[in-house]
């Protein structure tokens, strides 16, 4: 799809049969004192646009457990994976199978001490980890046979987010906004909110690539200055930044106007945005006006639980993840339209049940709540919910160095869980299944590129016109794979 700049009014005057009658009127009105003489601007590149078709989904939250959280301790229960706890894998099984640090030739299987149970109308199974999101599982798909090609975080994230493991790929919040724009005038259109250690791609999961950068993530803060360097330098009146904002708008506008580049009418949104920033920002993080039991539903002010973790992030996430998922859903009320929540690490290769409980509880209130307060709002029918990750986690215990003791699972790529909420999408559904033990997908096979095609189809858009032209050919987010699963509909 070729960028749908909006024609300024020079534009439009210049290529139309009356164009020239009607600025020589202009300037006679101008000269009289009628009209003020201002010059044309470069439209902003997230002004609303429509969609292929009718959409169910407006906006996207989509919860990113960086590291790959272990689906066979929270989502896919193995008896049977408990029953060969400490046998060795088939060698025709693990031939031809690279994994990150599992050592082949001493790998057990490595049964799970959590406890499952169905939960809801649906009869959705939840681990005993996660008592809050289970209360919510009818308005949940849940699906358990998510596969990927790439098993190590890096790679593994770039197709997550980008459809493809390669570098300067734009995101999914990215192809959302270039295709849909943003409703909200005083917020970016694609926001992001951290927790946890950082992620091991960082800013390349919420890059615009090729796209223009007006379409990139904005990274938040939920405390303090909301973006680094949004405030003003101390003594800088409002009415001299303006002007000098409308003196670089000026500059920027004739460059734009000689050369058309996409680059400059983003730099020039990018300037009025952060303008308008100033005031919408920190009024944004200011949770002090939530009602407070909206705070307790969110759990804002737990406490971290208190067990031997350090992947998560270290002392106060459970508040700052609280906060997030809080902000998510007032970032969706004012009209953002793709809010990416971050938390790192769960790559749990060891202390695997000390580490997940951790996070599980840090992250299962929040989320809960979430879900139960766009619903409440009436938000979550167009607000579509993603929890997801990279990929999963092995049956087989890590190995590491030759520690018989194993204590931790390592990466599988090959069948993994993620869930998805809202917009449109079929509730209280368990789509796809995975063998006895966790290890292969037996059962409706789901791709990343078909997740992208499915969750593209929700907003309005056909993913294989959903295009941009870059170094010759048209590029789109699931590449030259993807298809639209019907059964996640609803």
């Amino acid at each position: 799809m070729h960028p749908l700049l909006q024609h300024t009014r020079r534009e439009f005057l210049t290529t139309t049969a009356n164009g020239l009658g009607m600025m020589a009127l202009g300037s006679m009105l101008t000269e009289d004192g009628v009209l003020q003489a201002a010059p044309p601007i470069a439209a902003d590149p997230l002004l609303p646009k429509a969609p292929h078709f009718p959409a169910k989904a407006k906006n996207c939250i989509f919860i990113f457990m960086e590291g790959a959280p272990s689906q066979m301790d929270l989502f896919d229960p193995k008896p049977k994976l408990n029953e060969l706890n400490g046998q060795s894998l088939p060698e025709s099984m693990t031939k031809n199978v690279r994994f990150a640090f599992i050592k082949k030739e001493t790998a057990k299987l490595m049964g799970s001490p959590r406890k499952f149970a169905k939960h809801g109308q649906s009869g959705m199974e939840f681990s005993d980890l996660l008592p809050h999101m289970a209360r919510t599982a009818d308005d949940w798909l849940m699906v358990r046979s998510l596969h990927t090609e790439q098993f190590n975080h890096h790679p593994g994230q770039l197709v997550l987010h980008c459809g493809r493991a390669q570098f300067g790929l734009p995101t999914m919040g990215s192809w959302l906004n270039y295709g849909l724009g943003s409703e909200s005038r005083n917020l970016p259109g694609y926001v992001v909110l951290t927790a946890g250690r950082g992620t091991s791609g960082g800013a390349s999961l919420w890059q615009s690539g090729f796209l223009p950068s007006v379409y990139a993530g904005v990274l938040f803060r939920n405390k303090g200055e909301p973006v680094l360097n949004l405030q003003n330098p101390a003594g800088l009146p409002p009415e001299l930044q303006r002007k000098g904002l409308d003196t670089l708008l000026e500059l920027n506008q004739q460059r734009y106007d000689q050369f058309k580049d996409p680059e400059i009418a983003s730099r020039i949104a990018a300037y009025e945005l952060a303008f308008r920033m100033q005031t919408a920002a920190p009024e944004l993080i200011d949770l002090s006006k939530e009602d407070p039991r909206t705070l307790e539903e969110y759990g804002v002010n737990r406490k971290d639980l208190d067990v031997k973790a350090s992947r998560g992030g270290g002392p106060g996430q459970y508040k700052s993840f609280a906060a997030n998922c809080l902000l998510a859903r007032r970032l969706v009320e004012r009209g953002v339209r793709f809010v990416s929540i971050m938390h790192a690490s769960w790559d749990h290769h060891s202390n695997l049940n000390n580490e997940l409980a951790y996070n599980a509880g840090m992250a299962d209130q929040p989320i809960a709540a979430l879900v139960k307060d766009l619903k409440q709002r009436g938000l979550l029918d167009s607000t579509m919910v993603v929890w997801g990750s990279e990929f999963g986690r092995t049956p087989l215990g890590e190995n590491r160095g030759g520690n018989p003791n194993a204590t931790g699972r390592d990466h599988h790529p090959f069948a993994f869980t993620m869930l998805m909420a809202g917009g449109g999408i079929k509730a209280g559904h368990t789509y796809g299944e995975t063998d006895e033990i966790g290890w292969s997908i037996v059962k409706d096979p789901v791709h990343i590129n078909d997740f992208h095609a499915t969750m593209l189809n929700q907003f309005g858009f056909d993913h294989l016109k959903l295009t941009h032209r870059f170094q010759g050919r048209d590029f789109r987010l699931t590449d030259v794979a993807g298809k639209v699963i019907k059964e996640w509909i609803s």
